[in-house]
């Protein structure tokens, strides 16, 4: 491919977004372009990874020097999404994983480099400048860009801060004119073009996929567990969760399936193939598309039915997964699976015959409801509740809810409480729980949650996977387990509370905990 205008175009097709146009076609019209792409390696790789794939595919199909970057350390620096004693592990599970992707879809190898973050960022030189970047970034420059990246927390860790800084130098540091990324990176690009020029150093072109949404309609998340499919399904689960994937008729907006074809499978087709719907002769008979706007034409006007497009999605994940799943096979692959993601233990019978461990089964959450409320006498933005948890006299909870809910919407409302953390003073009043809201910060916001359905004060909330085993009589405040625990709570897109994914549900009649209207909010 000879043209610069013919590579422009196969760089940038499907991008939402090109930051630096200019300098892209400048950079084009005198050489090949030098472009990177990181991930962090933190959850398993998805099925949702083949489309920053496609794009590696375009870009090394256009001449560019292509890097993919396995940010190991920020994936420890992103609230320790990867603990310190299986980074490593996971580094190797992310290298073999995409290697085996990129073989799936015919990119040759030999045209990439690959690096870990901690080959060249523990070095004195990148700390020096990590330094530097932290003596000019402002911390609310630093906490805006990462706000869709690093995971947003009450008390957020040091570590949070820097994470942005750190891919801002990457781009020096792996000597590239771009970086590509999702579309939920474009603050961290926006502070690299403000900030790296102060250190003496080139902006960068920033190229932006958009956000793909997952089967199940919003973010395909690595947390979730139908909305993401594993590389390593088998062809049963990939039916079994295409079966639930959202794929309304006629609706080509938030619909996952018709998106995976969009970004995957039309860019990764050969001159002369199509993407064929297979049905009986009755309901039309097979259809053929060469092009992603004539199927999603032909899907909009209902001429092709959710199941028949699934049908064939489910074809073409297949052989895409087939060839990964063979790699994979390699005894030594499936130890490193093991190792990498250990699965979550489930504690049986007493949660405290092991007393170290940080599970979800030691928090004592109930049903409560507010008998009594009033402003606390000392501090405006309190509450001071008397809330009936079932036991033989109602508890005093203090929150901060004044500005959020009118005090007559307090009165006898159903709240889930929190009720075995360590009592504390707050200005002068004891409170024995804390009423659990889905919280977000930047602009602040508050909700308490939802009650399940068929609830009565003093029912147990608990974890789907959690259910055995009692909690503890208080929670160990040196060793931080609320702390440790509340980081994976949090609501998701369909309004559901979830830890690590797993919904919080009634004891009783395992009806979920809800929130009105407050989706992907920390819970705290």
């Amino acid at each position: 491919m000879e043209n610069w205008q013919e590579k422009k175009t196969l760089i940038t097709r499907n991008l939402q977004e090109v930051l630096g146009d200019e300098r892209l076609t400048e950079i084009l019209k005198q050489r090949d372009l030098k472009i990177y792409w990181g991930t962090a390696t933190t959850g398993r790789p998805h099925v949702a990874y083949f489309v920053p794939m496609s794009k590696i595919a375009d870009f090394l199909n256009a001449g560019c020097e292509v890097t993919i970057l396995f940010a190991d350390l920020h994936a420890y620096l992103d609230n320790m999404k990867a603990p310190w004693e299986l980074l490593s592990l996971r580094t190797q599970y992310y290298e073999a994983a995409i290697k085996a992707m990129l073989t799936s879809i015919n990119v040759p190898l030999e045209k990439l480099k690959f690096v870990r973050g901690t080959e060249y960022q523990l070095s004195k030189e990148y700390t020096l400048d990590v330094y530097r970047m932290s003596s000019v970034i402002t911390d609310h420059d630093a906490r805006k860009a990462g706000a869709e990246v690093v995971k947003q927390v009450e008390h957020p860790l040091l570590s949070g801060l820097l994470y942005p800084g750190l891919q801002a130098l990457d781009e020096e540091y792996l000597k590239v004119d771009a970086q590509f990324g999702g579309v939920d990176q474009r603050k961290i690009f926006t502070m690299s073009e403000k900030y790296l020029p102060q250190l003496g150093y080139a902006k960068r072109v920033h190229l932006m996929n958009p956000m793909v949404p997952g089967l199940t309609g919003g973010k395909m998340s690595a947390s979730e567990e139908d909305s993401k499919i594993d590389l390593l399904d088998n062809p049963a689960n990939v039916k079994k969760k295409l079966k639930k994937a959202f794929c309304e008729p006629g609706n080509i907006t938030e619909n996952g399936v018709l998106s995976f074809t969009k970004h995957v499978v039309f860019p990764l087709m050969k001159p002369g193939e199509t993407f064929k719907i297979c049905r009986a002769e009755e309901h039309g008979g097979n259809a053929e598309y060469d092009n992603f706007e004539a199927l999603e034409a032909a899907f909009a006007k209902q001429d092709i039915h959710p199941g028949d497009l699934k049908a064939s999605v489910e074809q073409a994940i297949n052989k895409l997964l087939a060839p990964v799943q063979e790699i994979f096979k390699d005894p030594k692959l499936q130890e490193l699976t093991k190792k990498a993601y250990p699965p979550p233990v489930k504690v049986k019978g007493n949660a405290n015959s092991n007393a170290d461990e940080i599970s979800p089964v030691k928090l004592d959450i109930r049903v409560g409801r507010i008998v009594d409320v009033s402003r606390h006498p000392d501090a405006d933005a309190l509450y001071v509740e008397k809330i009936d948890l079932g036991e033989d006299e109602p508890r005093t909870v203090v929150s901060g809810l004044v500005n959020f809910v009118p005090i007559e919407e307090m009165q006898n409302r159903d709240v889930v409480v929190l009720c075995n953390l360590k009592p504390a003073k707050m200005r002068g009043v004891e409170s024995k729980g804390m009423v659990l809201c889905a919280s977000i910060d930047d602009p602040k916001q508050v909700e308490p949650l939802v009650v399940p359905k068929d609830s009565k004060p003093g029912d147990r909330i608990v974890i789907e996977g959690y259910e055995t085993g009692e909690p503890d009589d208080v929670l160990n405040p040196k060793k931080k387990v609320w702390e440790k625990l509340q980081v994976d709570l949090t609501t998701n897109d369909d309004l559901f509370a979830v830890w690590q994914g797993n919904k919080l549900i009634s004891k009783v009649n395992g009806n979920p905990v809800t929130t009105g209207s407050m989706k992907n909010a920390p819970i705290k």
